[in-house]
């Protein structure tokens, strides 16, 4: 399994991003899809995540309401729609595979909120 993440950058505080996560190299419809961050100096956190066939969504409190996790099964792709950004949304965020006991994690992409 391969996951390649893109749509990372620079925004302002409040502005929206939209991250991509493309998987290849197995059966996409079989795979739980999370977005992971971390940021300078703390733990990787769960940013979003998502079911492999039913598509149920959790957040944790800090981006519910603002992050949308979303999944296209024919283009093997995973999407995070990040509205209202915040300075502390500020980290490399990672997309994360899981099927069984295989986990794969992107390479990262940079998300910076600042003025």
């Amino acid at each position: 399994v391969h996951l390649v993440e893109s749509g990372g950058g620079l925004v302002q505080p409040g502005e929206s991003l939209t991250l991509s996560c493309a998987f290849s190299g197995d059966t996409f419809s079989n795979y739980a899809m999370s977005w992971f961050r971390q940021a300078p100096g703390k733990d990787r956190e769960l940013a979003a995540f998502i079911t492999a066939v039913s598509g149920v969504t959790k957040y944790p409190d800090s981006v519910k309401g603002r992050f949308t996790i979303s999944r296209d099964n024919a283009k093997n792709m995973v999407y995070l729609q990040m509205n209202n950004l915040k300075a502390e949304d500020t980290a490399v965020y990672y997309c994360h595979s899981r099927y069984g006991s295989v986990i794969t994690w992107g390479q990262g992409t940079q998300v910076t909120v600042s003025s």
